[in-house]
């Protein structure tokens, strides 16, 4: 079998998903741009380990139902794999691949020393009990256990998952190796070893980079919001990342003025309560029947007149398709991927200003390693200091991202992915190739 016939089979094991292939895409770009060793780009377009796994739970009827579970560590150059676990229907290994590769790009770029991982179960995790999330997550840990741990590759909460699965995962793994390894997992709740401000850390830290973009958009003599009452902004998306991007920009004085998820979108256009919004959702699981608003679709929020735009849900919301209807002044990735290739080139051309997703979203994972550090020491900091020290590592990552931005002359989605493949490349080289 020749080299390239190889080469051929590998790709067509990956690129099954729209994440996938517009993540290499992407990485083509920066590598272009950087003028990258090929060598280098070759490594990073493939993971470096995947595992399927099967996982076999007993549902709350008494029958037996197997899922399908998968984790892919992408690159390990500068450390530990990291990256959520979600719960989704959709879930496949080819997205996960995609979700891995980013991660790598995203810990690389904000200088953790930590590398990418993802994983996640093809499931609905609106049709599961609290036993049967339990169940679930314990097996899959026995199924990957080999994989993961402090020092190899540290999951954290994702679309579908939350703290609670993070102490099942952590219990479990903790119980298979007789003692307890709080570091196995990030995101866990803070009476275990979790850390202050981790909950709300990429919300947070998507408005952080909100907030530099429009202080960089004045500095740089062009039109964009000040963040103030003036400010006009719709977060697609109420989930663990959009309803507290959408509550910190509302704290700061800026109209929301709607707000979404999976099953409709609501809109006030004098402004929501963004408080009272969230108290509706605690009680009625969903935005929808709010009674200060009226029902829009999602098609209709990404579309809104706004200043800013949060899309915080899942990836290729904003495409070809529909890119011509978005008309906010910052985008702000929320989610991973929310923005196909496509899309973000059209955006950038009329004008948008893009706060790409490894760099918008990456307030989870820098809280995320103060927690693996703070596990480490068993010495924990307070709530202020942890944001204290988020806001600096995102001022740092946003300036190095603009660095580059001004020195390519390129979009700001193929500025961030230089800064990442920038420190992962000298690294990589630095290291070598084994054997």
């Amino acid at each position: 079998m020749s080299a390239s016939t190889k080469h051929d089979l590998n790709s067509h094991l990956w690129d099954t998903s729209a994440l996938y292939r517009d993540s290499v895409i992407q990485l083509d770009e920066a590598a272009r741009v950087m003028n990258l060793d090929q060598n280098i780009a070759e490594r990073l377009k493939v993971p470096k380990r995947a595992m399927i796994v099967s996982v076999p739970i007993r549902l709350d009827n008494g029958s037996i139902k197997v899922f399908e579970g998968y984790r892919v560590q992408h690159n390990m150059t500068l450390g530990p794999g990291k990256g959520g676990i979600r719960f989704h229907p959709e879930v496949n290994l080819s997205e996960v691949a995609g979700l891995a590769m980013l991660m790598s790009f995203k810990c690389s770029l904000a200088g953790l020393p930590l590398g990418g991982a993802k994983g996640g179960i093809r499931v609905d995790p609106n049709q599961l009990s609290r036993q049967e999330h339990q169940s679930l997550m314990r097996r899959y840990t026995t199924e990957i256990n080999m994989i993961i741990g402090p020092d190899k590759d540290i999951p954290a909460p994702d679309i579908g998952t939350d703290s609670q699965h993070m102490a099942w995962m952590m219990d479990t793994f903790s119980q298979e190796n007789g003692y307890t390894i709080p570091g196995v997992v990030t995101g866990k709740p803070v009476e275990i070893g979790g850390s202050l401000g981790r909950a709300e850390s990429t919300g947070r830290g998507v408005i952080y980079t909100v907030q530099h973009a429009a202080k960089h958009l004045h500095k740089v003599g062009k039109a964009g919001p000040k963040i103030d009452a003036s400010t006009t902004v719709a977060v697609h998306g109420f989930g663990k990342v959009g309803a507290v991007a959408a509550l910190e920009i509302y704290n700061l004085g800026c109209k929301v003025l709607a707000v979404s998820d999976w099953k409709g979108a609501i809109l006030n256009k004098n402004g929501l309560n963004i408080p009272k919004v969230i108290e509706w959702v605690v009680k009625n699981g969903t935005v929808v029947g709010y009674a200060e608003a009226e029902e829009i679709s999602n098609a209709d929020l990404l579309a809104l007149n706004v200043d800013v735009l949060i899309p915080a849900a899942i990836d290729g919301v904003i495409t070809e398709e529909n890119v011509s209807t978005v008309k906010a002044k910052i985008i702000a990735e929320g989610a991973n991927g929310p923005a196909t290739a496509g899309a973000l080139n059209q955006l950038e051309e009329r004008g948008a200003f893009i706060i790409p997703d490894v760099l918008c979203n990456a307030g989870g994972v820098i809280v995320s390693y103060f927690e693996w550090v703070q596990g480490l020491q068993n010495f924990f900091w307070n709530e202020a200091e942890v944001n204290e020290k988020l806001a600096e590592v995102m001022d740092n990552a946003f300036k190095r991202v603009m660095d580059q931005q001004m020195k390519y002359k390129c979009g700001m989605k193929t500025a961030a992915l230089i800064t990442g493949v920038d420190r992962l490349n000298k690294a990589m080289l630095l290291r070598g190739l084994f054997p």
